[in-house]
């Protein structure tokens, strides 16, 4: 018999096409891999694929060649466009741990002559020395209630308490904030990223799939020269921008721009007299969700059909059902992931969240998110240690400047008004997700180390969850605390 094998093809010695193209051809040839890419050049690799993945469309073989792009000194706008698509991986540059300079942000390219830019400037700058302000008065409180141990240095003190005060710090830092994001994908996802910068509304992002396609194609020169605008993105965007502009124009909350603008702080004030059960709401579940689950689940270990195993799990009484959770999921530890089965139970939720909070929650892209274009018209949060260190009409200020700014500019152009929006503000976000995707998420953004804006989010959701699937959630591995007590202990 022949003898079991497993080696790499390393990138050191091969490049990402050549790769792709020994794996695509075992389907068809009995050589080992090593065989097929020693008869293998970059050459013959680039015809393979021009005949294959682009004349025939066999574009998986595509995903076998993979890139690491270095992607630096783009704004936090420019990155969530970045971080969209779903199967790249990504590591991004922390406002959890690291401090922002007076310069770290961008002016857009749309501003280049307006007459709206030095204000533009100008807001921004009140934004990042007023961020730089906080900074020593909350740090203080905070090395004040955190004893420095034995042979501590300064630096290791600071480093050791810096998140506990930046994290409160950086609700100023605007959404034109400089950032650094590393990002892993293969050619086929890589393409279809720069398809999409291609034909985004920012300019900046346009610009960025064009300097990411030009330096793809120094490693996979066919996979990804293709990449092109797509019209559909871009009219189907358009007209739907229109559709929202004439209900505007309706609309006689909005009926003039002054009018909003003299209006900011009455409305702010209003919005945050809300309750605060408004920031999650479970727009829609699945009502039979546990059933199905246990219902799949026995399916996968018996011989039943779908519709026999249902059958049975309605017939069990509650105790039963119950029992039958406990079998699923009563031996999960803190790092297990549970069977794909959890995934046939989906939940619709509508959230608010600040926009700091938001950066987090996209990164969790197994679920289908559609967030609203960021703006400051939800009103914004005070964090407590703002308002403890005795910076909170400073704070208030800066914010209540960014929201004029931002009216104007939206006035104009909305999606470009983004940019100004501090991370304190709320942004509403519509999230789809099933329930395995529901224990990851609630699990990890409700550890005691997550920051405390997406904790408040992740906790509510999960009670949200336990209330309709009780039996199903209560395995989830979370914290005694509650989302009342991170809203009362973090938020002024």
């Amino acid at each position: 018999m022949p003898e079991k094998q497993i080696y790499i093809l390393s990138p050191k010695h091969l490049s990402p096409e050549t790769i792709a193209v020994a794996f695509a051809k075992t389907s068809r040839s009995p050589e080992s891999f090593r065989e097929i890419a020693e008869s293998l050049s970059d050459e013959k690799s680039a015809q393979f694929h021009e005949k294959w993945v682009v004349g025939y469309g066999h574009a998986s073989v595509a995903e076998h060649a993979i890139l690491h792009v270095a992607i630096e000194n783009v704004s936090r706008m420019a990155m969530e466009a970045i971080e969209s698509n779903r199967l790249a991986s990504y590591t991004e540059k922390s406002t959890r741990y690291q401090k922002w300079g007076a310069d770290d942000f961008t002016i857009p390219p749309e501003l280049d002559g307006h007459p709206l830019r030095d204000e533009f400037v100008s807001t921004v700058r009140l934004l990042f020395s007023t961020y730089s302000g906080s900074l020593d008065p909350a740090r203080n409180l905070i090395l004040g209630r955190t004893p420095r141990r034995d042979g501590e240095s300064d630096e290791a003190w600071d480093r050791r308490v810096r998140s506990q005060y930046v994290d409160s710090c950086r609700f100023l830092l605007p959404a034109a904030s400089l950032a650094n994001v590393g990002m892993t994908a293969n050619a086929r996802v890589l393409e279809n990223a720069v398809r999409k910068f291609l034909s985004h509304p920012l300019a900046e992002v346009r610009a960025i799939g064009e300097r990411v396609k030009e330096v793809a194609k120094g490693e996979v020169p066919t996979l990804v020269k293709y990449a092109e605008v797509v019209p559909y993105l871009v009219e189907t965007s358009s007209e739907f921008q229109k559709l929202a502009n004439q209900k505007a124009i309706l609309d006689t909350r909005t009926s003039n721009n002054e009018s909003r603008i003299s209006n900011i702080e009455s409305r702010i004030s209003n919005l945050e007299s809300r309750t605060s059960q408004e920031f999650c709401q479970l727009a829609d579940y699945d009502h039979h969700g546990e059933q199905k689950i246990l219902a799949a689940v026995l399916y996968r270990f018996d011989e039943m059909t779908y519709a026999d195993a249902f059958a049975h799990v309605k017939s069990l009484n509650k105790a039963e059902r119950t029992q039958l959770a406990e079998s699923l999921l009563g031996r999960l530890k803190r790092f297990d992931i549970p069977l794909r089965e959890l995934e046939y139970c989906n939940y619709t939720f509508d959230l608010v969240m600040d926009q700091g909070a938001y950066a987090e929650f996209k990164r969790h892209r197994m679920m289908t998110q559609t967030p609203q274009l960021l703006t400051t018209r939800l009103g914004y949060d005070v964090p407590r240690l703002i308002d403890e260190a005795g910076f909170r009409s400073e704070y208030e200020s800066a914010m209540q400047q960014a929201a004029a700014t931002y009216e104007k500019l939206a006035a104009w152009n909305p999606h470009v008004a983004q940019y100004i929006v501090p991370n304190g503000f709320r942004r509403r976000v519509l999230a789809q997700f099933n329930l395995r995707s529901a224990y990851h998420f609630c699990s990890l953004r409700s550890a005691a180390n997550a920051h405390f804006s997406i904790r408040k989010i992740a906790e509510r959701v999960a009670e949200e969850i336990q209330k309709v699937h009780p039996a199903l959630s209560a395995f989830m591995n979370l914290p005694e605390e509650k989302w009342q007590d991170v809203e009362g202990k973090w938020f002024a």
